[in-house]
């Protein structure tokens, strides 16, 4: 008489898990697709020796995309271009220089671009549901893992967390994502 029951409750919470990676990977390929993309982050990076905190705009365009500092007020403005492999800093005077979180060049403000590409092409490692939320853990490459959450209903992502060498280096608080 449980054999049966068990069996289809563990039907069911399949399906509910099924249902979110299915989701979760629209979600994905329509972001791929996409040329154009904005966001805001509040980005707080996590040295061995230090934190640094950032408000930092996102956007993306055919080709490429642009990471501009809205907070510190002292750096406001300094802007990295990304394209084609190629990345140019933009700035008046100021030199940014908050160093790498990892041996493998993760930054501030590269850490956007690696969490979008992460949504785009990373494996999916796990998603589950906490506090109406998805959570996707994501493996973009042999060094960095990326956990979002994502609005359960709309997929918007409101929070990511990049690791690099199983410690978190980045944490972003998402808005305003058009």
């Amino acid at each position: 008489v449980f054999v049966p029951l068990l069996l289809s409750f563990c039907l069911l919470l399949s399906a509910c898990g099924s249902g979110a990676k299915s989701r979760y990977q629209q979600f994905s390929q329509e972001l791929a697709g996409k040329t154009d993309l904005s966001f805001t982050a509040d980005v707080r990076a996590e040295y061995q020796d230090k934190t640094a905190e950032f408000t930092i705009d996102y956007i993306r365009y055919e080709g490429g995309c642009t990471v501009t500092v809205v907070e510190p007020e002292l750096i406001r403005g300094v802007s990295a271009h990304m394209a084609d492999g190629k990345t140019q800093l933009e700035f008046s005077g100021v030199i940014l220089d908050v160093g790498p979180l990892d041996e493998y060049g993760l930054t501030p403000m590269s850490a956007l671009p690696a969490l979008v590409r992460a949504m785009q092409t990373g494996h999916l490692e796990s998603i589950r549901s906490e506090n109406d939320r998805t959570v996707v853990e994501l493996e973009p490459d042999d060094h960095l893992t990326v956990t979002v959450w994502l609005e359960e209903d709309t997929m918007t992502p409101v929070h990511a967390e990049i690791a690099s060498g199983g410690r978190v280096a980045v944490y972003c608080d998402l808005r305003d994502w058009s």
